[in-house]
């Protein structure tokens, strides 16, 4: 006997999202059956809402929630374990086999996800993207783990490997790019360089660890980093002093904060210091153009982070120690709740720039 949801649908003719009510399959030997808790609502749920489709789509990738159902073949999890969905292989190390992507029989079709869908009150996934936590955590707030904390958290202390002292800048302070601040507060940078282009969403940035603020409609935010970092203690290939971060985030994925990464960075010298790291963390809507002279003579790196290189079984832990220990400030950041049925009034103030840090879904 299937469980009864209610699901989310984007369309395949209109953005204009709908909730239906359903039943969701008896999992298969590898997949999971939560109730969900809560889910986060990511800016990148709007480029898949926006772009054409030949197909219904069922959307969210991050929540928490407790196991219902599981099937013969998984035994990390039973049922009554509270859990993480995350859209990210728990353990893709070890896995033998790729994870199976949900899918949906719904009004108008066969319904395809980003690997889950967590904008439901009840959800199916593949194992591999379900992670067993402590039954203590926050069941609300906790769900952005998943996806915004995981990408910007991850990205720093994972992809970048960010230490003590080295300088930080941070384009675009909403959920993923203020959990990068959190993560370089953790990691040790100095300075932590937000920019933005709204003073608020920077004054809130402050409020998670953020040294510095640049906001980049009044100024060049590249000019402004390197008047930030300018250090005394060597020079450029081009015989200038030193200055830049040493790693520069973009936490937006648009053609202009892509192409500002790489100039941001600090400047390498013959070997003797390699340049800086400019990593991409938003999911680009364009394509960018980088200038390969400054990437070559000045040794800057151009890198990629998806999920923060996270392997949530490992990292989950760690960033729910961060929010008991008040270090994440989890219910600081999620600024806004809305119920499934207003799914459409709360994709519509994320695209307005209305939600300061994170949106959840409340079940």
């Amino acid at each position: 006997m299937g469980t009864p949801a209610r699901v989310v649908v984007l369309p395949a003719d209109t953005s204009k999202l709908r909730v239906e009510s359903l039943e969701l399959p008896d999992p298969d030997p590898h997949q999971v059956v939560v109730k969900q808790f809560a889910s986060g609502i990511c800016h990148s749920q709007l480029h898949q809402m926006h772009a054409p489709r030949k197909s219904p789509v069922i959307l969210g990738h991050e929540s928490t929630g407790v196991v219902l159902e599981v099937g013969s073949a998984v035994t990390h999890v039973n049922p009554g374990d509270t859990v993480m969905v995350t859209w990210v292989p728990r353990q893709a190390a070890s896995e033998s086999m790729p994870p199976v992507a949900a899918s949906l029989e719904v009004s108008d079709g066969t319904a395809s996800s980003q690997n889950v869908f967590t904008w439901a009150d009840h959800t199916i996934a593949d194992q591999q993207y379900v992670v067993k936590v402590d039954p203590n955590i926050k069941t609300d707030v906790s769900a952005i783990i998943g996806c915004a904390v995981m990408t910007g958290a991850g990205a720093v202390i994972n992809t970048a490997n960010v230490q003590a002292n080295e300088s930080v800048a941070i384009f675009g302070v909403g959920g993923v790019g203020l959990s990068a601040v959190v993560g370089a507060r953790m990691a040790g940078a100095n300075p932590i360089i937000a920019v933005d282009l709204d003073d608020e969403k920077l004054t809130f940035a402050k409020g998670f660890g953020a040294t510095h603020v640049v906001n980049a409609s009044r100024e060049d935010p590249v000019a402004a980093i390197h008047a930030l970092t300018t250090r005394d203690d060597g020079f450029s290939f081009g015989r200038a002093p030193i200055s830049g971060a040493d790693y520069a985030f973009d936490c937006i994925g648009i053609k202009q904060t892509m192409e500002q990464i790489v100039p941001a960075c600090r400047s390498g010298h013959f070997g003797a210091r390699n340049g800086g790291k400019a990593v991409l963390v938003g999911v680009p809507t364009t394509k960018a153009e980088i200038n390969a002279v400054d990437l070559l003579i000045n040794e800057k790196h151009f890198i990629g982070s998806i999920g923060g290189s996270c392997a949530p079984d490992r990292d989950f832990p760690r960033f729910l120690e961060w929010e008991e220990n008040g270090d994440l400030a989890l219910d600081k950041m999620v600024t806004e709740r809305f119920s499934i049925d207003q799914i459409n009034e709360a994709t519509d103030a994320l695209a307005n720039g209305e939600i300061a840090g994170r949106a959840i879904l409340e079940f």
